[in-house]
């Protein structure tokens, strides 16, 4: 309804009410209340219900975003971690081939030395033994020092 018609019917609703008996004014009175308890019960369920649709539709929406978000995150997270997987390996690969040709340059080298006999490997005088470093005949083992098998320990004595 318009401004005007509203107005004119809520005159008209007044003067009829003022010439009205008093058991029709207290039934009005009653109806009244009862529309506006009503249309304000309405009121605040529709205002409610709106507020609790919005409140779902941003926690909707947030749960999407947090979903997206904790997704490519996941993927980002994943990536550095095979990034840094693959540089450890190839770091291994590159220390073992190290190990590996140091190991060479090493056994090559003691190869050489059985090879070509340096300064280092001829043996001074120091190292020729004398007449006191021979055994004698005292101290050459004999028959008696021989283990036999009464001589071996076992397990369980």
């Amino acid at each position: 309804m318009s401004k005007p018609v509203k107005k004119a019917v809520g005159k008209m609703a007044k003067k009829a009410y003022d010439h009205a008996p008093e058991p029709v004014k207290e039934k009005v009175k009653d109806t009244l209340k009862e529309k506006a308890k009503e249309t304000f019960v309405n009121g605040v369920e529709d205002g409610i219900q709106s507020k609790a649709n919005e409140a779902s539709e941003k926690l909707e929406n947030a749960k999407e975003k947090n979903a997206d978000n904790v997704h490519t995150k996941a993927e980002e997270a994943k990536e550095k971690v095979q990034d840094v997987l693959l540089s450890v390996r190839e770091k291994l690969g590159n220390a073992k081939e190290a190990g590996e040709e140091f190991q060479k340059k090493i056994s090559s080298s003691n190869g050489k030395q059985t090879k070509v006999k340096g300064v280092g490997n001829i043996k001074g005088a120091s190292d020729i033994k004398s007449s006191f470093n021979i055994k004698s005949s005292t101290e050459i083992k004999s028959s008696e020092n021989i283990k036999s098998s009464k001589d071996i320990k076992t397990i369980c004595s």
